[in-house]
């Protein structure tokens, strides 16, 4: 689409006036903010000529105008530079050195910080287990037929599974699990053709492999969990649509119901990770659930350069500040990215 230099100059200040004020734009406004050299109704000319275009729109007859979908999504791709992009700081909370054991609360500070600064709903998925590294394995014998088997992977995921056999368990082949496990899984990824292997090898007597039997499952379950999913700043999202009660009742909803947000951020987020992450914006219409059509989404994959390990994502109005939203997921993106590089080269 084509539009000349102050058509786009006045769009950019149309959404701009609209995310501080939330109120419809007319072309007096513009023109006492000295957006435009000219009068009310050259500046009103322009505007009907971009309401044509399908940029702005009336909300009544009466009124200003406000950005349609498609001019944000203008807006967002052409007229947001990277200056603007620059000028947006968004700090988040230090990750302690021990990265392992602190991935969670990092996760959990993150999405906080993130809500703070931009007054969004902050969402971010930690890492799938699938395919993550073992680091450790405990076997614990709690009752004379329970043990729990704690896996820690280098993610900084740690499971507990609870095993009850049918009869005691023998004391030295709970131990004798527990280094085996350490001696032969270790360094290996979850869902690896070889750890299953290593569960069920014919060089084991068969009391050992019946003890590994009821272990197993402490590793296949970790692999078909899902990922969690870590949200803030709901509070501020609910109080900015609390005028449309269904929105509300929607949002409540999919927020209950964490794998319909996960998908709908997989469908937001572009094709690469890593250190450099690409930020996506899917606007209003754009966005496949119902819920999230009076909304947009930011986000943005983090992980390894050649392999994805979560997401991060924001979610509010359609008239949120889109320069500080994608700068804050960006830097997210970034520092959690570099968690994961730790994680991975230790």
């Amino acid at each position: 689409m084509q539009i000349t230099e102050r058509q786009a100059t006045i769009l950019k200040a149309v959404v701009r006036e609209y995310q501080v004020s939330g109120r419809p734009v007319g072309s007096r406004t513009l023109v006492e903010l000295g957006v435009v050299v000219g009068s009310p109704s050259t500046v009103r000319n322009e505007l009907g000529r971009l309401e044509e275009l399908g940029l702005l729109e009336h909300p009544h007859t009466s009124a200003g105008r406000v950005p349609t979908d498609m001019g944000y999504r203008l807006y967002v791709d052409r007229l947001l530079d990277r200056e603007e992009l620059r000028s947006h700081t968004v700090v988040l909370p230090p990750v302690g050195a021990d990265v392992s054991s602190r991935v969670d609360d990092a996760l959990r500070a993150t999405t906080q910080a993130l809500a703070d600064a931009t007054s969004l709903l902050a969402v971010i998925t930690a890492p799938r287990a699938m395919g993550a590294v073992i680091r450790h394995v405990e076997v614990l014998q709690l009752q004379s037929a329970r043990v729990v088997v704690v896996c820690i992977t280098e993610t900084g995921d740690v499971s507990r599974h609870v095993v009850q056999a049918g009869q005691p368990l023998d004391p030295g082949l709970v131990n004798w699990s527990g280094a085996y496990l350490n001696e032969q899984v270790t360094g290996m990824a979850l869902g690896q053709r070889l750890l299953h292997q290593r569960l069920t090898s014919p060089d084991l007597d068969p009391a050992e492999r019946a003890m590994l039997a009821l272990l197993a499952p402490a590793f296949t379950e970790l692999v078909e969990r899902g990922p969690d999913v870590h949200v803030g700043g709901s509070r501020a999202l609910l109080e900015e649509l609390g005028r449309d009660v269904q929105q509300v009742v929607n949002l409540v909803a999919m927020l209950d119901e964490r794998r319909r947000l996960l998908d709908s951020l997989r469908g937001v987020l572009p094709r690469q990770s890593g250190i450099t992450p690409r930020v996506a914006v899917r606007i209003g219409s754009e966005n496949d659930l119902p819920e999230l059509r009076a909304l947009s989404v930011v986000g943005a994959a983090y992980g390894l350069s050649a392999r994805p390990l979560g997401m991060v994502g924001l979610i509010g109005p359609r008239a949120m500040d889109y320069g500080l939203a994608m700068t804050a997921v960006g830097t997210a993106a970034r520092s959690l990215s570099s968690v994961a590089g730790e994680l991975y080269s230790g």
